[in-house]
């Protein structure tokens, strides 16, 4: 440590009344913001030594009043103050070493004007460089100096000096770690009520630096610095009430407390008096409050505010969710690598919450999230390189992320790969991985993974075994009310892969899969209750079943429909609710149903006759290589009814039609004498 008496045994000062006028008039000077005026003044109270002057002079400097700001400057006016005994230049000069100073205009402006100046000036630039910054523009940090002078200044009982160099010594910063010195300085400081360092003894006791950790000593020391308004020990003591840490659970004091220091912008305050308010902990609730200070917060960058922030207008405490501000602040905290954040915004941009829909914004933060581990979001993001949505398709990328996702126990993205693996979906067909696959997805219980392991062992594996397996996994997810599987269920029992006929059985499953909405379980259902050749035959039942199928949209149950009202087959016969019934299968492509409709239309059964339109439901049946549709379109192109007369399209037709050894069509070329071209 520098002694007080080395570092000024050389000075010997000019007298009191040589200098205290100029120093007092540029001290009157400066309160009028006469700022030239006051560094002539003090300059010549600094010839008469006046170190008040130097220090006065280094002021400016640092803050740039009648003079660019240049705190090189200002350090060499300190250091002549310092070492003429001011304190207070001392203190200052310490902490511009003890932090370092960044160069005057920046490093990019200055650099900037630095260069720009060498291209005009040339070999005098480095003259014009000196002139213009004597000084330099940049001040080193030193931590060795920095401790020099606030060890100086501490030793000569500046409070604020004791409260540094106690830190640094208890950072090890300058000098060796040492507590118990740490822990002197910063009594000293406290014996003068410096706020900061009695707030530095709280922590000292919290924490237990060079003493044992004592709350309750820790409360008292951060209580006087709280009501000396030291904002960050009204945040520490808010938190030791709020929590009941060596002191009684105290909400509200807590609140009161955050409150205090959030008058003062403190971020860390604003976030709890947010939270503290917006579930009316502590203090009243009030949401509208709550929201300024979290917003206040956020703004200020905070983090926690950040999130809270977007959790908040996601939610709609206390009101309807706003997601267009959700989203906004989410995407704050996705860009800091907030992992949910990033999973948030790839739904968001995925469905169009809060922000327009972008697939690629999606992918992007899909991917991002997945990147820092997010499971689900590397699911999605498999998927989105499956299918190409946002990103080229990519099929290994896929595997990979349904990999990953695999690994964090995402039983879908097994199954996706089970899927993979078994169909050849871009990758090569792999039957033991596909196996491997379901198989793990299977195990986690899941009823359509089981379902899905289940299908596979039926198609993939020959052993005796198989169907005793199969029927154990379709019956777990069945009685889990999978639909898939008891229909499934259902196919075994008709004997489809082997094994005794049991239709009472399976119909039991298609009923079970029918109940729960399965689609196909209906029409199979409604199909085994037609057959009147079943003991099960329910024509009453079938009507209603296959009804249930069509207004889902089954294209198969919706031409059964048809054929049932224009035959009158369980129901009464209504031909115009068949020919409805062919219009919306045929609508779906239901080649027959084409045909029925087409034959309908031009006879007007059920319907107002309409040769074009019988046309061009012909046409497209016959587009789907139906014989029939394409001799019955041949003959409206030959008699030109309903259609323009075309023999040459005709023919075309009857060819189409021959081709497929229909003898109808046979006999209709050879009538009009044109043989059968081959192709």
């Amino acid at each position: 440590m520098l002694s007080s008496r080395s570092l000024f045994e050389w000075f010997r000062p000019a007298s009191a009344s040589s200098r205290a006028a100029p120093l007092a008039h540029g001290m009157a000077a400066y309160e009028r913001r006469q700022y030239l005026e006051a560094i002539k003044l003090w300059k010549l109270a600094s010839e008469a030594g006046e170190a008040e002057a130097g220090y006065r002079i280094g002021m400016l400097y640092v803050r740039g009043e009648g003079v660019v700001r240049s705190v090189p400057d200002a350090v060499v006016w300190y250091e002549w103050a310092a070492r003429l005994g001011n304190v207070e230049a001392m203190f200052q000069l310490g902490l511009i070493f003890l932090h370092g100073d960044k160069p005057l205009l920046g490093p990019c402006r200055h650099e900037t004007w630095r260069q720009s100046s060498a291209v005009r000036l040339g070999d005098k630039a480095s003259t014009i460089h000196q002139l213009v910054f004597p000084h330099g523009t940049s001040v080193e940090r030193n931590v060795d100096a920095a401790f020099g002078w606030i060890a100086v200044a501490a030793e000569r009982g500046k409070a604020e000096a004791q409260t540094v160099l106690g830190n640094m010594y208890c950072e090890g910063v300058g000098c060796e770690k040492d507590f118990r010195a740490a822990l002197a300085w910063y009594r000293a400081a406290a014996d003068q009520n410096c706020a900061a360092a009695e707030f530095a003894l709280g922590d000292v006791h919290y924490q237990g630096k060079g003493v044992p950790v004592d709350f309750e000593q820790a409360a008292v020391w951060y209580r006087k610095a709280a009501e000396q308004d030291h904002v960050r020990a009204q945040v520490a003591l808010a938190f030791m009430n709020l929590k009941g840490t060596g002191l009684p659970e105290d909400p509200a004091e807590a609140a009161r407390l955050f409150q205090g220091a959030a008058r003062q912008d403190d971020t860390i305050a604003l976030y709890n008096i947010g939270l503290l308010r917006l579930n009316g902990h502590g203090v009243a609730k009030d949401i509208d409050r709550a929201e300024t200070a979290l917003r206040k917060a956020a703004r200020k960058d905070y983090f926690p505010a950040v999130q809270a922030l977007a959790d908040f207008y996601s939610h709609g405490a206390g009101s309807e969710p706003d997601l267009r501000e959700a989203a906004v602040w989410y995407e704050k905290a996705a860009e800091r690598d907030d992992v949910q954040a990033q999973f948030f915004m790839g739904r968001f941009y995925a469905t169009g919450t809060g922000v327009g829909p972008n697939i690629r914004q999606a992918a992007k933060w899909f991917e991002r999230a997945a990147g820092n581990g997010h499971a689900t979001a590397a699911f999605n993001i498999a998927i989105f390189y499956l299918n190409g949505s946002g990103v080229e398709r990519n099929v290994e990328a896929a595997i990979e992320w349904f990999e990953r996702a695999s690994e964090s126990g995402i039983r879908a993205a097994q199954l996706q790969l089970g899927r993979l693996y078994s169909a050849g979906n871009g990758v090569p067909r792999d039957h033991k991985r596909a196996g491997e696959w379901l198989s793990k997805a299977a195990s986690g219980g899941e009823p359509d993974a089981k379902t899905a392991y289940a299908f596979f062992l039926l198609h993939h594996d020959d052993s005796t075994e198989r169907l005793e397996q199969v029927r154990s996994l379709l019956s777990e997810a069945a009685e889990a009310g999978h639909a898939p599987a008891a229909f499934q269920l259902g196919v075994l029992e008709m004997g489809r892969f082997g094994g005794s006929v049991d239709v009472e059985a399976a119909v039991s499953w298609f009923s079970r899969a029918a109940g729960a909405g399965h689609v196909e379980g209906q029409y199979t259902l409604a199909l085994l209750y037609l057959d009147p050749n079943n003991a099960v035959s329910d024509a009453k039942a079938a009507v209603s079943w296959m009804t249930r199928a069509a207004h889902a949209g089954h294209a198969g149950a919706q031409f059964q429909l048809a054929v049932i009202y224009c035959t009158g087959a369980g129901v009464a016969q209504d031909v115009a609710q068949g020919a409805n019934w062919y219009e919306a299968a045929a609508r779906q492509g239901h080649k027959v149903a084409q045909f029925n409709l087409a034959v309908m239309l031009g006879k007007g059964q059920g319907c107002e006759a309409d040769p074009g339109k019988a046309v061009e439901w012909f046409e497209k049946a016959a587009e789907q290589d139906m014989a029939e549709a394409q001799v019955a379109l041949g003959d409206a192109l030959m008699s030109g009814s309903g259609v323009a007369q075309d023999r040459d399209a005709a023919v075309h037709w009857y060819q189409q039609a021959a081709r497929q050894n229909h003898e109808g069509a046979v006999r209709r070329l050879d009538a009009i004498g044109v043989t059968l071209v081959d192709g």
